[in-house]
């Protein structure tokens, strides 16, 4: 039986990871500089958003991000960890687990490749790996 806790933390994680992924979103829309974070050395927002790394396919990172943030928020609401619809038990589970190996790569383009990090990115890379950990744990077992 899964504990009551998995849904609640995992859904308060997804809309954490909404409203960052909006900002991050936003601020590649309009200007980096909206971005509260350092642009000295290694820490440094601007660089990495405007980077060749920050879109995937043509598409921006925070786009993507704020896509799989609001699928992640759907899968991880109360109703969705009830569900008996096997289908979204797997999505949860794959769609996190995606989201955790994109962000290996993000991690690796901004420590190898930018050689700066973001902040932001940072806090959406914390929320994607716990919400990773919580659906993995618990995702699976039975309601």
């Amino acid at each position: 039986m899964t504990p009551r806790w998995p849904p609640r933390v995992s859904f308060a994680l997804a809309l954490a990871a909404v409203g960052t992924s909006t900002y991050l979103t936003i601020a590649h829309f309009t200007s980096p500089d909206v971005l509260a974070c350092s642009a000295n050395g290694t820490i440094d927002c601007a660089k990495v958003t405007t980077s060749a790394e920050s879109e995937f396919l043509g598409m921006p990172v925070a786009v993507l991000g704020l896509v799989w943030a609001v699928a992640m928020a759907a899968l991880c609401s109360p109703p969705a960890w009830r569900s008996s619809v096997g289908w979204v038990r797997a999505a949860r589970i794959v769609l996190a687990s995606a989201g955790i190996l994109f962000v290996l790569w993000l991690v690796y383009a901004e420590l190898f490749i930018i050689h700066a990090i973001c902040l932001w990115c940072t806090a959406m890379h914390v929320l994607a790996f716990a919400l990773f950990v919580t659906v993995l744990l618990f995702g699976s077992s039975d309601r």
